[in-house]
Order: structure tokens, then sequence, then C-alpha cells
């Protein structure tokens, strides 16, 4: 139970919905036993009215007897019905009160874990897969939800009906009272295990049909491929097969779940005998009426429910520990990335990088050895390397993605580290290498880093970025939904999309990492033309491995194995006939390898 401590502050949060649905429990559970009761009272009441209607029969007032007799059933049986009613609305206030309760914490537990991720560091997401991210938000949480609700509910009504109807049964008989429920600790201890076999069998279907959907979601999303290399025929061979376990899986869950409800009725129906039994001869030597008989057969049917579902929600509190536990785990993960004094001001773009060496905590490798340059506000960088050459991670540390191994980052001469961070990211526009648009409006993706989204700023952008004529050919023009990451639209498109969200944020420093190597180089002269109007007066970082996107630099590193081998301006590089000399060489003689 320790992991599920931590969710008692959700409990304390709604507790007036809580104390309302254990009243509720109270109150339907009082008129669970009552029925019983009366069912007592009415049989022996015509029992006895029995042993009295002959003689006044024959005495010639048997009809008056008769109309008394039915009188009494009938207001016993209206009685009988209105406890009943009563107890179904108890039972739904229950409901709308500890239901409603265990809902409202998952939604609250799902905006907690989702706040909680996004204001993890980039490192995090390197470390664990989405689909991980997305079970413990969604599987996990529904686990302990499950608790908060059903077990709570199924808990306190045991919890409250069993010593209020033991309690009873003992002062009425306590020797009928220990034969009947003799049965049910060996009925609530078999379906504790057949349980627990059916949420084992459960998660083994669980993973087969996650397997199968994976299966099917590459099949599908790379179906091109499978045509191209006609593999059909494998790929239709390999889903029967995964298809073929998850169906025997499932039949060996249902094979247990046969099991279930024979075993109640079976240990109810051997309870139901021995209470018949044990009170016959206890009826045939006057300890006890006739009455008493069917009571305690009611409480023995009253109480294997709650009984039953004690195994059920031990189970279920198993789980949801261990999904807790699985919460807790990134819960407890606290983001490194914090800023020193949380300054909140606007920059004007002077970047210094000083001695900074950078190591992925992740995988150990070294990406960054002792790099150190600066650019003055409005002045254009040209990083050039070859790819693993370390030019991303300049970035990623430039919106303190990341924070160096060593070294320091110098922004308007202050420490990046003392910038907030969400204010410093607001003031750079980023446009990555590997382009992800949103399944939305083309105009929504280029407004997606604006506050107040301003159609003129996205048409301007867009023809910044050389996509408006694309983007007006489409029928319906900017309002044209995109596919999921961006699939309608080709390489080349995506990625001045995403130029032109960069630059729709007006930002006073713009990164542009790799963001032209999916277009050719028509395209990428004139999204360079463009890009030379925005880039005055705005810091400009251009990071490639294209020799021609840094044309437009005042100054320009080459980068190799995390180290700065050659800096100067086009001319001066080429002249010193190194690395980018090279480079500029064998790029401008040899074919675009990417065309749009």
């Amino acid at each position: 139970m320790k992991p599920l401590w931590r969710i008692n502050k959700y409990l304390y949060k709604y507790k007036g919905l809580l104390l309302l649905g254990i009243v509720f429990t109270v109150i339907s559970n009082i008129f669970v036993i009552i029925p019983a009761q009366l069912v007592r009272i009415a049989i022996d009441y015509v029992v006895d009215s029995f042993s009295l209607f002959r003689p006044l029969t024959k005495g010639g007032m048997g009809e008056i007897a008769r109309e008394n007799f039915l009188e009494y059933v009938f207001v016993f049986g209206v009685l009988i019905l209105a406890m009943a009613l009563l107890r179904g609305f108890f039972l739904f206030l229950i409901r709308q009160t500890i239901i409603i309760m265990s809902r409202r914490v998952e939604y609250d537990m799902k905006n907690e874990i989702f706040e909680h991720y996004q204001n993890l560091p980039l490192s995090f997401y390197r470390k664990n897969s989405t689909g991980d991210l997305m079970a413990r938000i969604s599987e996990d949480v529904s686990r302990v939800r499950m608790y908060l609700g059903p077990a709570i509910m199924y808990g306190l009504n045991l919890l409250i009906l069993f010593p209020l109807v033991i309690s009873y049964m003992v002062s009425v008989n306590a020797e009928l009272t220990l034969y009947s429920l003799l049965p049910l600790p060996i009925l609530s201890l078999s379906i504790y295990f057949v349980n627990n076999l059916i949420n084992e069998r459960s998660e083994k279907i669980q993973r087969s049909l996650s397997n199968l959907s994976t299966f099917v979601q590459e099949a599908f999303s790379g179906i091109r491929v499978l045509k191209a290399f006609v593999r059909e025929e494998d790929s239709a061979r390999e889903f029967a097969e995964a298809s073929e376990e998850y169906k025997h899986k499932s039949i060996e869950l249902t094979k247990v779940n046969a099991l279930f409800f024979p075993l109640i009725m079976a240990l109810v129906g051997i309870s139901t005998i021995i209470t018949v039994y044990v009170g016959g001869m206890k009826v045939i030597q006057g300890e006890i009426g006739y009455g008493v008989i069917a009571e305690f057969i009611l409480y023995v049917n009253i109480l294997t429910w709650p009984v039953t579902s004690l195994g059920w929600v031990t189970s279920i509190v198993q789980r949801a520990a261990a999904s807790q536990t699985r919460i807790n785990e990134f819960l407890d993960i606290k983001n490194d990335i914090v800023s020193t004094e949380n300054t909140e001001m606007e920059i004007e773009g002077d970047i210094r990088v000083q001695g900074v060496s950078f190591v992925y905590p992740d995988s150990g490798i070294k990406a960054l050895d002792n790099i150190s340059f600066e650019i003055k506000a409005g002045q254009t960088l040209g990083i050039i390397g070859t790819t693993g050459s370390g030019k991303s991670t300049i970035a990623n540390l430039l919106m303190r993605m990341y924070d160096p191994s060593s070294g320091q980052i110098f922004v308007d001469g202050r420490d990046i580290r003392s910038f907030s961070t969400s204010n410093l990211r607001k003031q750079i526009g980023f446009v990555p290498q590997d382009v992800f648009l949103f399944s939305d409006t083309i105009a929504n993706n280029i407004a997606f880093g604006l506050d107040h989204p301003d159609m003129q700023l996205i048409e301007k952008a867009a023809k910044d970025a050389d996509v408006y004529q694309n983007i007006v050919d489409f029928p319906k023009g900017f309002e044209t939904m995109l596919g999921e990451r961006g699939i309608t639209l080709s390489g080349g498109q995506k990625q001045r999309v995403s130029i032109a969200r960069a630059i729709a944020k007006e930002p006073k420093i713009l990164i542009l990492d790799d963001c032209l190597s999916a277009v050719d180089t028509k395209t990428e002269n004139a999204i360079l033309t463009a890009l030379k109007k925005i880039m005055e007066n705005r810091t400009s970082i251009i990071i490639s491995h294209r020799v021609s996107s840094a044309k437009l630099a005042d100054h320009i590193i080459v980068l190799d194995d995390g180290a700065i081998v050659e800096r100067g301006d086009h001319e001066s590089l080429m002249e010193q006939k190194g690395v980018y000399a090279e480079l500029f060489e064998k790029q401008t003689q040899s074919p675009e390898s990417i065309d749009n």
C-alpha cells in the first residue's frame, strides 16, 4: 500500500464526496438488513396464521381471517419493495459520490503527469520510449482509478455490511451463523486465486494485442516499402501467426473466466444447504422459527458478493500499487534544467560560448570538446560539419535543452542559466533537422509559437519561407489539414512550413538546424534569399552539412568530432585549403544527392 499513500492528497481534496459516499453506504446497508427481517416476520406470521386459519374457517370466520391475512401479507410486500427501492436509490448516490470522486482524481492525476512530463528535460525522452510514457499516463492511471473507485466502494461496503449483518445474525443464533458462513472464506480465497489467474492472462493478452497493433501500424506505415519489396505474403503470414497467438491467449482467459460464476454459485449453494439443514434441526428442536431460516439464507446471499469482492478488491489494490509505483518512478524525476535567477527580459542576441564541452548523460558520448565562439547581435554564424560532428548539440545547448558538462554560455553578457527557460525559448526561433508538424491546419502549424495568431503574419512567414504558393494551390489553402507528422506534404514543403513556423515568432535568435537538407538547390537559394532579409538585425545560426547553406554567414566555424578545426568567413576558409575547402569542392562538383 505504500506507493498508494501518494494519492492520499487527492482523497483529502475530495473528502466531501468520500464522506458522503460512506454515509450513503451505511444507509443503503440498513435497507439491506431490514427486508430480510421483514421476510422472517412475514413467514412466521404466515405459519402462525395458517395454524389459526382452519379453526376460524370451521367457526364461520374464514373469510374475515383471509382478508386480514392477505392485508398483512400485502403490507409486508409493499414494505419490502419500498426497502428495495430505497436501497437502489442510495446505491445510485454511492456511485454518484465515490465513482465520480475516482473520475475526478483520474483527471487530476493525468493532468499532473502530463504537466510533469512536459517539464522534464530532453535527456528524459532520450531514455524512455513514447509507448512507455503513454502506458503510464493511460493504463497505469486507469488501474489506480479502479482502486480509488470500485475498490474503495466495495471495500467500504464490506467493512460496513459485514459487522452489521454478522452481529445481528449472532444475536439471533450464533451456531447457525457459524455454519451458514462456513463456505464464505473458502469462496473469497478461491475468487482471489481465480482473479489472479484472470489478471495474469489478461496482461498476456494485452501484451499480445500491443504487439499485434504495433505490427499492423508498421505494416500500414511502411506499405510503400512493403509493396516495393513484394513482401505482402510474408507480412500476411506474420500477421496470422501473431493473431493465432492472440486467439490462443484469449481462449485461455475464457476458460478461466468460465470458472468464476460456477464457483460462486456452487459455494453459495453449499452455504444454503448447510443453512437449511442446520436451521431445520433447530426448528425441530424449537430453538428458532421457520422465518429465521429464510432470513439467514437471504443474509448469506447478501454477504456473497461483498465476500466475493474481497478477493477481487485485493487484486485491484495489488495492481494499483504496482501501477502507482511505475507512475511515482517518473514523478520523482526532477528537471535539472532550472533557472538560477529566473530572469525575464528582452534579449538583443549577443551570444558567447566559452570553453564548452558536453557529454550525453544517457550514452556517455562526448559530443563537444572545449568549444568557444562569439556572435554579436544581428550577425549570422554558420556551423559546418559532417554527421555526428556535434552541430545539433550546439543548437540544443543554446536553447538550454541541456546544460554544458563544462564551460559557460552567455546571452547578452548574462549566464544562460540565469534566464527563465520559457522566456529564453520564446525569443528563439528553431527549425529542427527532423521536422515535426502536428495533425492540424497549415495555418495553425505556422502559428504554433504565437500567443495571438495573426493571419497576415502567417502569410508573410509562408512567403518568406517560399512555401506560400504551394499552400494557396491546395483546395483549402491555409486551412488544409495535415496528416500524421505532416504526411500530406512533401519533404521539402514540410521543412519550409517548419521554417515559416520559426519565422512567424519574430525571434531575436534564429537557429536553422540543417533544415535545408530536403530541398533542392533552386529552392535552397530561394529560401536563403528570403532569409537574408529576415536575418537582418537578427542573430542567426545556420547549421548544415552543406557548405552552400552557410554562404550568408558573417562568420563560419567548421566542426569535426566535436571540436572546432577551422574558423573564418567563406573566402578565408577557402584560402586555408582545409576541411571547409575540401567539403566545398566535393559538394559543388557532385550533383545534388537530395532533391525535393
